[in-house]
This record gives C-alpha cells, sequence and structure tokens, in this order.
C-alpha cells in the first residue's frame, strides 16, 4: 500500500518526530512510505531517528500565502465563528474553510492527488483536521493520529484547542479513522463528542540492550522544560524535602525549553547545585537512562508518557503522577509509586519510600518494569496499524 504521513516536521527534535520516525521505518518494510512535511527542506538530514536505513520518499510542502481577500474575510468569519456564531454543523463546516482557505486546501489537495496515496495519516491535531476538511475531495483514505490527550486539547487550562470543541465534533468524524493514545482518551471522545475511535500506543523507539545500573542513586526526569506541562518545578520542590533527610542520591533532568532559568533559579534558591542537574537535550539519551536507578514522571497531564515506556526499557522503577494514562499503562503491575498530581510533598514521600526499598523487593520492580516495556515494541505497535490499515481496504472493497 501507499500509505503518506501528513506532519508539520520530521527533521526536528521532538517526541511526535520520534514515534513518527520509528513507526514509517518499521511501515516501509511492508508499505510504500511518503512523509509530507512543512519542514524546510534545508532541515533534512535523514541521520535523525536512523531514517537513513530506511527506503522512504520526503515532499516538502510549503502553503501558498493567501491573497487578501481571501485572507481578511476568513479572519472575520473565523472571530464571528469563536465569539458570536451557534458552532452547529453548517457554520462548523464553514469555519474548516475560513481556517483552511481555498489556495492552501488546494495545493494539499493537488499535492495528496499527485501522490495518488491509499492511506493518508494526518500526524498530531492540526494535519488531522486538515484532512477531515478535505477528505472528500481526494480519493485516499483519511487517518487522524492524535498525539495529546483529551484534556490538552478541551480541558485543562489554556487548551490547545477548547474553544473549538464543536468544531471537531462536527468536523473530525470525517476522517475514515481517528487514533488515540490511551482508554481514557477513547472513552471521552465517545462520551463527550460522541466521536468514535481506535487507541493504539506508541511504540518503544529505543533498541535497547543493556539494563541500568540500578545502584546509582540517581532519580532522572526527561521532558520538555515546562513548567505547565511536565512539572519539573513541582519534581524539584519534592527533592529539596527528600534532600532534607537523604544525602546520597541525586536528580538529573534532561531537556530544554524557556523554564530552564526559572528551574535552575529553584535549585539554586533550595541550594541544590551539587545535587541536581539539567542537562540539555540529546539524541543520545541511553547513557542517562543507563546510569539512573528510577525514573520520575512528575507531571501535570500526559497524552501518552513515551519516556516512561523508555525507562522501563532499561529496568528503571517509576515515580509517576497520577494521571490517566499513569494508571492504564503502570497500574497492577508492580512497576511504579504514584504520587498525587502536584502533590508536592506526597512526591517527596514516594521518593523516600523508593530509595528506602529493600534490594529484593527493588530488583523485582526492576525486572517487572523489563517486562512490562515489551509490551510496547515497535513490532507489536506496527501490527496493530496494519490491522487498521486492512479494515480500511475492506471497507475500500466493500464500497466498490
Amino acid at each position: 500500500m501507499k500509505i503518506c504521513f501528513y506532519c508539520d516536521s520530521i527533521f526536528t527534535f521532538g517526541g511526535v518526530q520520534r514515534v513518527l520516525a520509528v513507526l514509517a521505518k518499521e511501515l516501509s518494510k511492508k508499505h510504500e512510505i511518503s512523509i509530507l512535511t512543512l519542514d524546510d527542506p534545508s532541515l533534512k538530514d535523514t541521520t535523525m531517528y536512523g531514517l537513513s536505513d530506511a527506503n522512504i520518499k520526503y515532499t516538502f510542502l510549503k502553503y501558498p500565502e493567501s491573497p487578501m481577500y481571501e485572507f481578511i474575510p476568513s479572519k472575520i468569519y473565523s472571530f464571528l465563528y469563536k465569539n458570536i456564531l451557534p458552532q452547529n454543523r453548517l457554520f462548523s463546516k464553514w469555519y474548516g474553510y475560513s481556517s483552511f482557505p481555498k489556495s492552501k486546501r488546494s495545493h494539499l489537495i493537488n499535492t495528496l492527488k499527485r501522490g495518488d496515496y491509499d492511506i493518508v495519516i494526518g500526524v498530531h491535531v492540526f494535519m488531522s483536521y486538515h484532512l477531515a476538511v478535505i477528505t472528500k475531495e481526494i480519493s485516499s483514505k483519511t487517518i487522524g493520529w492524535m498525539h495529546s490527550s483529551y484534556d490538552a486539547f478541551f480541558t485543562i487550562e489554556n487548551p490547545y484547542v477548547g474553544i473549538l470543541k464543536n468544531f471537531f465534533i462536527h468536523v473530525l468524524p470525517n476522517l475514515d479513522k481517528l487514533i488515540v493514545l490511551s482508554k481514557s482518551d477513547q472513552t471521552r471522545y465517545s462520551r463527550d463528542l460522541n466521536i468514535k475511535s481506535s487507541v493504539i500506543y506508541n511504540p518503544l523507539t529505543i533498541n535497547n540492550n543493556e539494563e541500568a545500573e540500578i545502584k546509582s542513586k540517581t532519580f532522572l526526569a526527561v521532558g520538555r522544560l515546562s513548567r505547565k506541562t511536565k512539572g519539573f518545578d513541582i519534581l524539584i520542590k519534592a527533592f529539596a524535602l527528600f534532600a532534607n533527610e537523604n544525602k546520597e542520591w541525586d536528580l538529573k533532568i534532561v531537556g530544554e525549553g524557556t523554564e530552564k532559568e526559572y528551574l535552575q533559579s529553584l535549585i539554586n534558591e533550595e541550594e541544590l547545585e551539587a545535587r541536581v542537574e539539567i542537562f540539555p537535550f540529546t539524541k543520545h539519551i541511553e547513557p542517562y537512562y543507563n546510569r539512573a536507578s528510577v525514573f520520575i514522571l512528575s507531571s501535570r497531564w500526559e497524552g501518552f508518557g513515551l519516556v516512561l515506556i523508555e525507562a522501563m526499557s532499561y529496568g528503571l522503577p517509576i515515580i509517576a503522577s497520577d494521571l490517566p494514562i499513569t494508571r492504564e499503562l503502570l497500574d497492577g503491575k508492580n512497576v511504579a509509586l504514584f504520587f498525587e498530581s502536584e502533590n508536592v510533598i506526597d512526591l517527596s514521600i514516594k521518593m523516600t519510600e523508593i530509595a528506602q526499598m529493600d534490594s529484593l523487593s527493588f530488583k523485582k520492580m526492576s525486572d517487572n518494569a523489563l517486562g512490562c516495556s515489551d509490551h510496547f515494541s515497535i513490532h507489536k505497535i506496527a501490527i496493530q496499524w496494519e490491522s487498521v490499515f486492512n479494515d480500511l481496504k475492506i471497507k475500500t472493497s466493500n464500497n466498490l
């Protein structure tokens, strides 16, 4: 089959890009895979994520500037839709046209028609909505692949697309398939939006043959330095409480982002410079996992938490914020301790609990983590995607 992934970026650093690359490489063993990206062509670097190991075609899409006669009415209608008009099916359809105007729609439609793909997959919410708006104008089957949680899209403070909830209710069903990252999200889409979806977890993106040196007495956290998302401020404050009693363990945070200076100021205020370090993001994250003892996910919310799976592949026990996705992935497997989300004191207590755990119990958690990570191997996840492709192929045959 000819399969195209439509994404905003593949040649930059990020969790979505890494997952896309791993899945595309695996699927290219059986299918003709293309990636349609909004990246500037100068960014092309197939050494990233090992993309050079696979036969994948890349197309760089640059949308034309909308002419003023299109731009101004589109902006006016978008304002009216968001603030005044009833967000019913008809007005939502028109909003799809105003927010993704004809000049841009035509450019995407013509590009996809030239590719003559059997299936086009929109990677993340906005690319999925683009496909939902144009799906009736192309012959390809369309799939929307969501990469954040339902709450991140619609319910948290400053949600990604909260004001457009009704728009998505009316437009996303145009897609032939919607893929979400968790069963809890699947329930929310069905219950709150009346949209059917399928669950496919993200695959493990690291090929690992080593276990971590769990005796290093090091807590590890990995992610974008975003206070409102990853909760590294919570983590640092909790470690400060923990460090008042424990003088042996250290904390390493790997990531980059706008909150680095703020987080460093917290470290300085608590006089933890000798025990807490922030390291820049790296393509070679493996040594950090390998030299850690325990992985901590302190997020206020998560779409999936790929770093959890990566950490478990090294046999790292987990301390995780009590979120729907962490419960879904880890609960009942004896691999994790959960703390109340955003509760600094509770997190510090769990850090003390795991630091004082006897070696036999700790080893059991480590062994369980290794076994749990195997369920997310790219081979097993690809089989689930193949099932989706086959279902769409059968539906196409039945409609002929």
